[in-house]
């Protein structure tokens, strides 16, 4: 049977495959249908899986359940892969993090988070485009654009309005762009992503999208790319929160003890002013009813869940962003130091070994690797000659950790709340980043401007990825619908 790609979610394909309605093989040419459809027009992938070798996957992961062999609750499910995850290279897909150096990059393994989701079963289809080194490139290079794969585009608003700025109406955002857009555009119902700051909150909101970032540095980030281990986080995005529970069980290796029937008991919810917590307008500019419509709609949602029993307050209040300060000395350090290095070592072969190597690569090959309009590398070359020593950086991480602890645990137990929301169009996630807490988010609605999604940001405590998940189960099941892309 047929099912469609721009709907129906991992966990309805999962029951499709298990009441034998299906086979992963159909599910996978559904898939593969819909990219060749809509690809060349939303450029959402960097690379894709050889055909026959995805398939002979998938039919094998058929033949394994035909005999009762079943590797995890998503056995024979599709996934994309933000690039920044390491893929062995017999199966087809280069990993490059939209950097043209490290195109011909070999490796003979599979990073430990692609390697768990293989354990379990699930099918990687392509990797998705991201912004170049996960914006550790040029620091006004438009989200969701690197040199190796161009600018994905939203399924949702399709091209970019004249001039947009960074966060602006038209833009995907974050530079997980296209492991969202893929979802949203039904080339696969699952896909895994990573967020330094906002880069797993911001498109996913934009796409419509279940979502979660897990607390920083509990899983191994060998195989991954990652701008700095202190703010860095893989997690999942999905059409669905039971979509994002599983995976995050899988990735997790915990299982999480809540009834899906969706309940609020032990969920105490502070939501922030969306009129005080909302995008700085040198990000994004607000058009005639954009600002009104989502503060409205966000009201409209705090309403909607006191009148279905959820326990929360609002307005609620916290410190300023403005706070929290050293971020870029921390990112720059950790680049050149800790996280470019273990990249590379993840490779068998690699053209680069170096920060200062990949910014003579682009010097050398400007034309390819530094094209009109984002010729600069300025964040790269920072990272390069940065020469702090490792005390300087480790107290600086010691004193933003503390003093972002400090704001959120002063609102949770200010308010007695173990979630604070705000819109996903605010700077929330970077109190999550700077604490290490984790973050999930949930669609609310679309623009009348522009069709553009827009969503919650949710945050709770170090470990507590149990608590937003629940709230997602909740809020699904008395939420709007998650608007559709009509492409």
């Amino acid at each position: 049977m047929a099912f469609n790609v721009l709907t129906t979610n991992a966990t309805e394909l999962q029951r499709l495959l298990q009441e034998n309605k299906i086979t992963s093989v159909q599910i996978v040419h559904e898939y593969i249908a819909q990219i060749d459809r809509h690809e060349p027009a939303l450029n959402a992938l960097i690379s894709a899986a050889k055909r026959d070798n995805v398939l002979a996957i998938a039919r094998s992961l058929d033949q394994e359940r035909q005999k009762g062999k079943l590797r995890g609750p998503f056995h024979g499910i599709p996934i994309i892969l933000k690039d920044s995850f390491v893929t062995a290279s017999d199966l087809g897909m280069s990993t490059t993090v939209g950097s043209r150096a490290f195109i011909g990059s070999k490796a003979s393994k599979n990073g430990v988070i692609t390697q768990q989701l293989i354990d379990g079963g699930l099918i990687i289809l392509g990797k998705g485009n991201m912004t170049e080194f996960a914006g550790m490139k040029m620091t006004t290079m438009m989200p969701g654009w690197s040199a190796h794969g161009g600018q994905t585009l939203s399924p949702y608003v399709g091209k970019l309005e004249e001039n947009e700025k960074l966060l602006g109406h038209s833009a995907p955002g974050g530079s997980s762009t296209g492991s969202a857009v893929a979802v949203a555009a039904g080339f696969s119902p699952l896909a895994m992503a990573t967020e330094t700051i906002g880069s797993i909150v911001t498109p996913s909101t934009r796409a419509a999208l279940y979502a979660l970032k897990p607390t920083t540095g509990i899983q191994d980030v060998t195989g991954l790319h990652t701008m700095t281990d202190f703010f860095d986080s893989a997690g999942p995005m999905a059409k669905s929160a039971e979509d994002v529970r599983v995976l995050s069980e899988i990735l997790l290796d915990r299982t999480f003890n809540f009834s899906p029937s969706g309940s609020w008991e032990g969920l105490s919810i502070g939501f922030l002013d969306p009129k005080v917590w909302t995008m700085a307008s040198d990000f994004c500019t607000q058009f005639e009813g954009t600002a009104e419509q989502m503060v409205d709609e966000y009201e409209d949602t705090v309403s909607s869940l006191k009148s279905h029993g959820c326990s929360l307050k609002y307005p609620i209040d916290l410190k300023d962003v403005s706070t929290l300060s050293d971020i870029l000395p921390i990112a720059y350090w950790d680049f050149k130091n800790v996280c470019i290095p273990r990249f590379i070592k993840a490779f068998d072969e690699c053209p680069v070994s170096s920060v200062a190597d990949i910014v003579k690569y682009n010097r050398d090959n400007s034309k390819t690797a530094l094209p009109a309009p984002f010729t600069e590398q300025n964040d790269l070359e920072g990272a390069m000659n940065s020469n702090d020593e490792k005390e300087k950086i480790d107290a600086l991480k010691l004193d933003l950790r503390n003093a972002a602890k400090d704001i959120l645990d002063d609102a949770f137990d200010k308010e007695k709340i173990n979630i604070i929301a705000a819109p996903g169009d605010s700077p929330l996630c970077v109190h999550a980043a700077a604490a290490g807490y984790p973050v999930a988010t949930v669609p609310i609605g679309q623009l009348r401007y522009n069709n553009r999604p827009f969503g919650l940001c949710l945050l709770a405590k170090a470990n507590e990825e149990e608590t937003l998940l629940r709230f997602m189960n909740a809020y699904e099941r008395v939420g709007k619908p998650r608007p559709v892309p009509n492409i």
